[in-house]
């Protein structure tokens, strides 16, 4: 390629660039509230709901906390993409849609995934330093969704 070439290329991918800071995806941003259902019913202690708030609630709930970053694209379709992801497996805000069955499922999958350290992301707890949980806060975790879990098998087991 010639240098002319090149800069031209250079010019028009930059211009591109440029003129895709004007879009993005439509934002997660809804009523902290929704998460209300969810945490009265499954009762977390104090360090655990804390846990929940810096760790899980900006993927898995209606309501993100963006960080600077999201303003660039494309970093703000692929964090999209994530919380897209992140609800359709595991939505705190939708927690009353589910069934007793579901939910504890849904406790199930969430004991696994933070005991084997798949959730939170590592793509999250690199800009996320709190989120990224010591051995004491997934023990932590994994014995409240336990004694949430036990709760439900519980209610599953009672005649209707």
């Amino acid at each position: 390629m010639t240098k002319k070439l090149l800069k031209k290329l250079g010019l028009s991918v930059l211009i591109v660039f440029v003129l895709a800071q004007f879009f993005g995806p439509e934002k997660n941003v809804g009523d902290l509230t929704t998460n209300d259902v969810f945490l009265a019913e499954t009762n977390p202690p104090e360090d655990v709901k804390a846990i929940l708030t810096n760790a899980c609630f900006d993927c898995h709930s209606d309501n993100t906390k963006y960080p600077w970053y999201n303003t660039i694209t494309p970093l703000n379709y692929w964090l999209n993409d994530h919380i897209i992801d992140g609800k359709k497996h595991f939505d705190v805000s939708k927690w009353n849609d589910y069934s007793l069955k579901k939910k504890d499922h849904k406790f199930d999958e969430l004991i696994e995934e933070v005991r084997e350290k798949e959730m939170p992301l590592p793509s999250y707890t690199w800009t996320h330093g709190d989120a990224d949980l010591s051995p004491d806060q997934i023990e932590a975790v994994v014995t409240w969704a336990n004694q949430v879990r036990t709760k439900y098998a519980l209610q599953i087991e009672e005649p209707q």
